[in-house]
């Protein structure tokens, strides 16, 4: 998107403001779907990364289904149209009650632990299908707060257990569609993806019902224009060969799903805010906006990179200032970047903030969650209305001391 229009946009709607590009989101879905030929690949977007409804609504015009992590995501993608059967359930850490919930919409479940597979099997035993997630114990990622694949995760079901694993399936007679891995977010070496389908592939051999694989996402986007990113190309050649060769091994056609989140919404995000005030210290320029942590969080929860620019003097002079927000603690979003000279009430825009911006926001401080627009074939439409103080009292209730 232009600089000028993203100041227009800004202008129209306030700040702060998330921004998400449409035509970015389906080019995306298309890049993934050319890159794997010759298989049967499934899309299921993870819903945790943006789940603005009209998103998903969109989403879903281009044909992918979804991962949802909570209930509640799943009741997101129904409303937005979604069959059951297009949703990937795969939560952690939750109670029976919430997969007896999943199971009850009709859901595909995905289960990671042992002690819910064995609630389940005694409850549903071979009458509801479901999906198994493994720990195959690679590293890969990152960050290690979104590393999910080694063997000190919380996630999946170690391969070291496949011997209690299949005990507890063979059991209760359960019925398992289908297996899953997911490595972790932000992987650069497709290799990392290719070690988790040798072992899977292995793993296969004991379970005689599948239908599809599951290899997670976690692809690589470019936060910084010299970011080397993952080789989707490459990896879909790589893969789709020894997928086929798997499958013509097996004698059946299987599934091959993915579930990219961040690689389908991240560059398609703009998060623009204004600067309300450059303050002079004798170390540091500060540039301090009209948002903070509590509205994205990733560089502050992360460390992660996002490019900033001051999209409201493009061409002036480059200067070195840190970008900071308006949270009563250190909420950095940039330290010692170039940018053009900064004025105040200046637009700035962060980029690559379509995934885990939003979705991730708070009310911290007491502060309203930013307005959110979506934009296609270069028509702005409103998608979720600024919050007011009305939504920050609507669940509490008022107790009366007097």
């Amino acid at each position: 998107m232009e600089n000028q229009y993203l100041v227009e946009l800004a202008q129209k709607y306030g700040t702060p403001l998330y921004v998400y590009d449409a035509d970015k989101i389906a080019s995306q879905i298309k890049r993934l779907n050319d890159a794997f030929t010759g298989v049967n690949l499934k899309l299921k977007y993870a819903t945790k990364a943006l789940s603005n409804i009209s998103v998903l609504k969109w989403i879903k015009k281009h044909g992918a289904g979804l991962d949802v992590v909570s209930i509640q995501e799943a009741y997101l993608g129904l409303k937005a149209g979604f069959d059951p059967k297009d949703i990937l359930y795969t939560p952690n850490c939750v109670s029976i009650d919430e997969i007896i919930e999943a199971v009850d919409l009709g859901l595909t479940i995905n289960i990671d632990n042992i002690s819910i597979l064995e609630q389940f099997g005694h409850r549903y035993k071979n009458t509801v299908p479901c999906c198994v997630r493994l720990n195959p114990h690679i590293m890969a990622g990152g960050n290690t707060k979104i590393s999910t694949g080694h063997i000190d995760s919380k996630f999946g079901i170690s391969i070291l257990q496949m011997r209690h694993l299949l005990r507890v399936i063979e059991t209760y007679n359960i019925h398992v569609i289908g297996l899953h891995i997911h490595t972790g977010s932000d992987i650069l070496n497709p290799e990392a993806f290719l070690r988790g389908t040798e072992i899977i592939f292995e793993v296969a051999e004991d379970f005689s019902d599948l239908e599809f694989i599951d290899f997670g996402s976690g692809f690589k986007v470019a936060y910084k224009e010299e970011d080397v990113t993952t080789d989707i190309e490459m990896l879909g050649k790589e893969l789709s060969k020894s997928f086929k060769n798997f499958c013509k091994a097996r004698g059946k056609e299987l599934e091959l799903w993915f579930e990219p989140g961040k690689f389908i919404v991240s560059e398609a995000g703009y998060f623009l805010s204004k600067v309300n005030v450059i303050k002079t210290t004798p170390a540091t320029v500060f540039v301090g906006l009209d948002t903070g942590m509590n509205h994205l969080l990733r560089p502050m929860m992360y460390d992660a990179y996002h490019t900033i620019e001051n999209i409201s003097n493009p061409s002036a002079t480059q200067r070195v200032y840190t970008v900071v927000g308006y949270i009563c603690e250190t909420d950095t979003f940039g330290t010692d970047r170039k940018l053009s000279e900064v004025r105040e009430r200046d637009i700035i825009a962060i980029k690559n903030a379509g995934a885990y911006g939003f979705s991730m926001a708070s009310n911290y401080n007491s502060r309203y969650r930013p307005a959110e627009v979506l934009v296609h074939d270069g028509t702005d439409q409103l998608v979720r209305k600024r919050e007011s103080l009305d939504d920050l009292l609507r669940n509490q209730i008022i107790v009366d001391f007097e």
